[in-house]
């Protein structure tokens, strides 16, 4: 018999203490899109509804001031 595997849940790395600003374009990398540029959704990122939201918000500044474009 084929043996089922729980896929392990994602903690959000925001509750976990870390902070997204939109100033470091690092880490604002990695909650957006290689193609296109779009922000990434939270079953991918594994951040919280809160944070996620929050993290949007942050990318929509670091587009505004120049710091990432808008796409590729």
């Amino acid at each position: 018999m084929a043996e089922f595997y729980r896929k392990k849940k994602k903690v959000c790395q925001m509750c976990a203490g870390k902070t997204i600003d939109y100033k470091d374009v690092e880490t604002i990398k990695r909650c957006v899109s290689n193609e296109k540029g779009k922000i990434l959704p939270r079953r991918i990122t594994g951040a919280c509804a809160k944070h996620q939201r929050h993290i949007a918000n942050e990318v929509k500044k670091a587009r505004f001031m120049a710091l990432i474009p808008f796409t590729k």
